[in-house]
């Protein structure tokens, strides 16, 4: 059905290869209501949405108490997954460049079908083989790889506002001269000029594959903190990491799972849970068909976003460097107190009609600014296997002077080579925050 390509000369191949996917993959996604799903029913005590199997996750309510947000307490919907997964690309180099394996995979969230994913995208569950469909390609690469060097491998939160304490381990494996990967449908090597070409581009590299290339150990230009980076900013390491624990010191966090039947202002419909005001996302069901996955087909329920989020830096250069406004966030789920975070992260439309006081600090900032001082402004998905069209709006945005220096307890300036070189930590940098450095790093930009 397609050619047997699996390296292009130039970006423009690549597109036309994964246009020519896009058009004769088959798949079909299907709303049904959350009690019709196969496989899923709610808890008739608790009212948990919950596999027949036990496994995969579950959707459950949390209460949260907290003095860091603007908002200081509520109750919402949360997919509990306590299972690891991996999110694994591999490397190799072919005539001197380096290359990285990607997959065009289909998600059901994904708002245009097919998106490059990591080399390994898979749960606990699934390469376990819960659902007793095919085996996950690749998979041996990084659960056993002994004569492989491991550029990169640490635990990695994922998103805080709609999963309970979820981690996936992000790896990249580098592959030895002498080693082939045997060809698989799908999968293609691309290079790291032509990935930077594809961020530049609406939902086309997902967010597994954003979080993954995030950790890739290679050194930052020198005006983004440059090689030892780590006290080449206005604050040195130990005054950022000093920073960070004095935020979360106070434990000002009070969070705890309830039974979904038990959260307020949602509303089971029969067909979905939603918000009483329209706002934040629903609680969604779908059945899914799908070529080129493990399983065929499968039903499940999906968080979907009322609206596009936007997910911003605010930048500036500070002693000829640049550096990034980072904001230490509690979120729902947050393992811990707080992760290092954008300086704006939120969906504005949750906020309109809201007072000041309660909208995020610097959001208009970002939403207000001139286009010149944008340096890049882009949407991207966020993952398709839980949300449904979840879609933000991910830029960087040049300060003006009404963005302080000293910009209060919770922001802190840092180059974006400091904020990677906390990577390496599981529970810092959370996956939003993540994904931007990976768009700083990699698109191209107009201007650095």
């Amino acid at each position: 059905m397609f050619p047997t390509v699996f390296r292009f000369r130039q970006t423009s191949e690549f597109l036309d290869w994964f246009a020519e996917r896009n058009r004769t993959h088959r798949h079909r996604v299907t709303p049904v209501p959350l009690d019709a799903l196969d496989g899923w029913a709610a808890d008739p005590e608790t009212g948990n949405l919950r596999h027949r199997t036990g496994r995969f996750f579950t959707v459950e309510g949390v209460e949260i108490t907290t003095g860091r947000r603007e908002t200081g307490s509520w109750t919402q919907p949360i997919i509990v997954q306590p299972e690891v997964g991996v999110l694994g690309v591999l490397v190799k180099d072919f005539d001197g460049v380096r290359h990285f394996l990607l997959q065009a995979k289909m998600e059901p969230g994904n708002i245009n079908v097919l998106q490059m994913s990591p080399t390994v995208q898979a749960t606990r569950s699934n390469f376990t083989r819960v659902h007793q469909g095919g085996a996950v390609p690749y998979l041996e690469y990084f659960l056993a790889p002994p004569r492989r060097r491991v550029l990169f491998d640490a635990l990695q939160s994922e998103q805080g506002s709609w999963f309970h304490s979820k981690r996936n381990r992000n790896m990249i494996v580098e592959l030895p001269p002498d080693e082939d990967v045997p060809p698989r449908d799908g999968f293609c090597w691309l290079t790291l000029e032509q990935i930077g070409d594809l961020l530049a581009l609406d939902n086309i590299v997902n967010m597994d594959t954003r979080t993954v290339l995030s950790g890739l150990p290679q050194p930052w230009p020198d005006d983004f903190g440059g090689p030892g980076a780590e006290d080449r900013g206005r604050h040195s390491m130990t005054e950022l990491l000093s920073w960070f624990t004095d935020v979360k010191a106070p434990q000002d966090l009070h969070r705890r799972r309830i039974p979904l039947a038990e959260v307020k202002g949602w509303t089971h419909t029969g067909d979905r849970l939603v918000h009483e005001e329209g706002r934040y996302f629903s609680v969604i069901g779908v059945d899914v068909e799908a070529d080129g996955r493990e399983v065929a087909r499968w039903s499940q329920p999906m968080l979907a976003p009322a609206g596009r989020g936007v997910i911003a830096f605010l930048t500036r250069r500070i002693d000829g460097r640049r550096h990034v406004l980072v904001n230490a966030r509690t979120e729902a789920g947050s393992r811990d107190v707080a992760e290092m975070a954008p300086t704006v992260q939120c969906n504005p439309a949750n906020y309109d009609g809201r007072p000041e006081e309660e909208r995020p600090r610097f959001l208009d900032t970002v939403l207000t600014a001139d286009p010149s001082r944008i340096l890049f402004d882009v949407v991207h998905s966020e993952e398709g296997g839980r949300f449904h069209h979840a879609e933000n709006r991910y830029l960087a945005v040049e300060a003006d002077d009404t963005v302080p220096l000293d910009a209060g307890e919770d922001h802190v300036w840092m180059t974006p080579g400091q904020l990677g070189s906390l990577l390496r930590y599981s529970n810092h940098v959370n996956v939003e925050a993540r994904n931007l450095l990976t768009c700083l790093r990699f698109l191209r930009q107009r201007d650095r």
